[in-house]
């Protein structure tokens, strides 16, 4: 049976999150160096405030320099991070580094471990998952789709092939990618991981995309491969078994996309009740009419029940059970209902609310773009539909 009961010092971490982000975050909100994606200077700043704070990476292990949380204190303390959209950035739990210390803590070597993790979690180093390709010419939502190719010689493999939406790439340090594997004898063993330098020789940033996000460090780039040599030992995890090792990182990445959105989301509820309570129209004020005081109720059950959705995935990979189809449908159940909230709560302020005087106008394109990545609302469909239909007798 799930226990909804937080304990004490969660309920404590949270509560010193809260007044962290109000206190030290919120001010930093118009900061000029958020346009049009987060500066690697003000992300450095807000790093050194968590760090002050001892409330970097919640996620990471404490050998590593992190909080150690399990998955519900992930959720908790996510949640309350995001109560501001740089909330994230001084945590350390942006995407995709989040993500990128969960699948090095399950496949890296003892060495890569050593090498990357600590500066990683510490937020000196950030990396990027470099896996799509254009939609017209390689890998996207579907990924055996992948054209990039590392043709395996005497001294390791040379990789060549273009990639799309890679987000966060510029500035970072240490590049995940995704490729389809030929080894030493012209055999297609599968797609692989590696970690190829930054600047290593035949890499390339192409060209940086007009997104209509504003939350990512580095923003959104294309980027190419030609010859781009790596050896034996930046091979991460095992060779042929890309696909299979990263959806080591794919479930709990999904899963804390909605825990951070949820934060965004109560956010943006409580600027459009504090507006309705105040705001007067026609002799009442805006909460006393009935289809502004829908919209609110609609939002406190959309949360209520995407929070619901969280904390039982949370468990599930706290049982260490599988929960990669519950964890598909909680991201798109929560990307739609929290895409809901902050429409609604777009539409009750109005005029006020397309303006930069509130962050619900930021919320509103930033949440839209969750539909998409980490899986579209309608491949995730498709492939519950395709299980359900597997179990007819």
């Amino acid at each position: 049976m799930i226990d909804f009961e937080l304990p004490a010092e969660l309920v404590a971490l949270r509560d010193r999150v809260d007044d962290f982000i109000k206190s030290r975050v919120v001010p930093l909100e118009h900061d000029p160096r958020q346009r049009p994606h987060i500066h690697e200077s003000l992300r450095k700043e807000l790093v050194a405030l968590g760090r002050e704070a001892g409330l970097l990476s919640p996620h990471a292990p404490k050998e590593y320099g992190g909080l150690g949380l399990d998955h519900r204190g992930i959720a908790v303390v996510f949640e309350a991070a995001m109560w501001s959209p740089l909330g994230h950035l001084a945590l350390n739990i942006q995407a995709p580094d989040e993500g990128n210390v969960n699948l090095l803590m399950r496949v890296a070597s003892p060495a890569q471990k050593a090498r990357l993790l600590p500066p990683l979690v510490n937020g000196e180093l950030r990396t990027v998952f470099t896996m799509t390709e254009t939609a017209t010419d390689g890998a996207g939502a579907d990924p055996s789709l992948l054209q990039t190719v590392a043709r395996q010689d005497a001294d390791g493999y040379l990789i060549t092939g273009n990639k799309y939406m890679i987000s966060g790439i510029e500035g970072a340090g240490i590049n995940i990618v995704m490729a389809r594997t030929i080894d030493i004898t012209d055999q297609d063993v599968g797609a692989s991981m590696f970690l190829v330098e930054m600047d290593a020789p035949g890499f390339k940033l192409d060209r940086e995309l007009e997104t209509l996000d504003s939350n990512t460090p580095g923003g959104h780039w294309e980027v190419s491969f030609d010859q781009v040599r790596v050896k034996p030992d930046q091979v991460l995890g095992e060779v042929g078994r890309g696909f299979a090792q990263a959806q080591l990182r794919l479930a709990p990445a999904r899963l804390t996309h909605c825990m951070r959105w949820l934060g965004l989301a109560r956010r943006c509820h409580a600027i459009a009740v504090e507006h309705a309570g105040k705001r007067h129209s026609f002799g009442k004020t805006l909460g006393e009419h009935q289809g502004v005081g829908f919209m609110l109720a609609d939002n406190e059950m959309d949360l209520h029940m995407c929070r619901l959705a969280i904390w039982h995935c949370a468990w599930l990979l706290d049982q260490h059970q599988q929960a990669r189809n519950e964890t598909s449908m909680c991201k798109v159940v929560c990307s739609e209902a929290l895409g809901r909230v902050v429409d609604r709560c777009m539409q009750i302020l109005g005029a006020i609310g397309i303006t930069g005087d509130t962050v619900i106008e930021r919320c509103y394109r930033d949440i839209r773009c969750f539909r998409i990545y980490d899986g579209p609302s309608e491949v995730h469909r498709h492939a519950l539909a395709r299980r359900i239909l597997s179990k007819r007798a």
